[in-house]
């Protein structure tokens, strides 16, 4: 039978979002006669982990759903294992680049990876603790449902399964290895207030994003189409596309991924950075793998935290590091898309060694860009005023810092693609033993 990782982090209480996910878990299964293993990895503290676990232990037990909540506790213990086992010279650094103490989106999902692997699931399909699914005729629109038609089938199989491919001929025994939807509802990166207040600031802003090889009206043009996903249409009937898929068309927290993708490429274990977990994507979408697009969109919303206080400067810092983590990031993509179908090996998987050079390429970038979006960042914080000005003093104080992190997280990727193999294999070994659903930490920890 064939086993699948239904995949959430989270970092706060979310228990509509985990029964959400058991719905769609308990679909999938009805629907496709998969084993589903949903897996919740959970960085909460005692009092929010509880209440997560409570969400847990409420679920109806269903047949060929197998519910798995680990605490941070038990993702420590679990990962040190790992990291020992593959007989790294330094397990400790392999250990804070899965599970540094401050908050790392690529990080997050990376330990989503080594869990399936260690579940033994075939695909991972990743969801977010900040959206809900859509609602028509008081059914709820699963993703799943794309994803299982075609994940890990060759293409040629696949189009049987949606409703219009653009296929190449020759792509057709390659494995579609991305199923993605989109999103609607609110930007999926929350400076809709910048635009707000001050439109052209919002402009000049996500500029900073585009390639600076770009020309004005190609920066323009992304301006216009960055962080609004799929709009505002709601969903009314499934249309799905076989091809090599539009990055702009793919979004992180509505993706199924096959084992060999994520089992090949780790993201970025930057911290404190939004955005790190879209490298993998990239490499996809940039050797011409075929993968398949889908409008049962998410519907994505704000957590109140970001928006007052030292949770709107967290996140707003996380924002600036997304900025500045493009120095290094782009020269990567750029040389992806140059060696276009060459990042495939014979077996159509993905070759890491031209990725790893790539990434080692980048890290000693000039920094001048980097100071540039720093000092218009500066600007037009300053000019927004109010909390922004705060914000930019913030900036300003961390400026050697925030450089620095850049380079460093870019150096971080290096060294986790050169153990993530053995990381893979060794978390395939070790496994995650069954657990009573909503168990806190207990202290013999995953694997046991």
């Amino acid at each position: 039978m064939q086993r699948v990782c239904l995949a959430l982090p989270t970092m706060r209480p979310c228990p509509e979002t985990i029964a959400e996910l058991a719905e769609e878990a308990a679909y999938a299964v009805a629907t496709f006669g998969v084993e589903v293993h949903l897996l919740v990895l959970d960085t909460t503290d005692a009092a929010e982990f509880a209440q997560n676990a409570a969400a847990v232990a409420a679920l109806e037990p269903t047949p060929g759903v197998v519910v798995h909540h680990l605490g941070e506790a038990q993702q420590r213990k679990f990962l040190r294992r790992v990291a020992e086992r593959t007989g790294a010279a330094d397990p400790e650094l392999l250990l804070d680049l899965m599970l540094p103490r401050a908050v790392a989106y690529g990080s997050c999902v990376n330990r989503l990876f080594l869990a399936a692997a260690a579940l033994g699931c075939t695909s991972a399909h990743l969801r977010n603790d900040d959206a809900d699914f859509q609602v028509v005729d008081g059914r709820k629109v699963f993703p799943i449902h794309h994803e299982l038609l075609s994940i890990g089938r060759p293409a040629g199989e696949a189009v049987a399964g949606v409703s219009r491919s653009a296929l190449d001929p020759a792509d057709a025994d390659k494995p579609v290895m991305l199923v993605s939807g989109s999103f609607i509802g609110e930007l999926c990166v929350d400076i809709g207030e910048i635009h707000a207040l001050d439109p052209a600031v919002y402009r000049e802003v996500v500029r900073l994003w585009a390639p600076p090889v770009w020309s004005e009206e190609e920066k323009d043009a992304m301006v216009d189409v960055s962080f609004k996903g799929a709009g505002s249409e709601p969903f009314g009937a499934d249309d799905s596309v076989l091809g090599v898929p539009d990055i702009w068309d793919v979004y992180m927290c509505n993706t199924a991924l096959d084992h060999r993708a994520y089992e090949a490429l780790p993201l970025l274990p930057s911290t404190e950075t939004i955005g790190s977990d879209y490298a993998l994507l990239h490499a996809l979408v940039h050797a011409r793998l075929p993968g398949v697009t889908h409008n049962r969109h998410i519907v994505n919303y704000y957590t109140p935290e970001r928006r007052t206080g030292a949770g709107f400067v967290s996140y707003q810092l996380r924002f600036v590091k997304f900025l500045l983590s493009m120095l290094y990031l782009y020269p990567v993509y750029g040389g992806m898309i140059d060696l276009g179908r060459a990042l495939l090996d014979e077996r159509h998987g993905l070759r890491v060694e031209p990725i790893l050079d790539l990434v080692r390429g980048s890290v000693d970038r000039d920094r001048s860009g980097n100071e540039h979006c720093l000092d218009v960042l500066d600007r037009c914080y300053r000019k927004l005023g109010g909390k922004y000005a705060e914000l930019a003093d913030v900036v300003a104080g961390r400026r050697q810092q925030l450089l620095d992190e850049a380079r460093a997280d870019a150096e971080r990727w290096a060294v986790l693609i050169e153990a993530w193999a053995a990381l893979v294999a060794a978390a395939r070994a070790e496994g995650i033993g069954p657990r009573a659903a909503g168990s806190e930490p207990r202290a013999e920890g995953p694997g046991a």
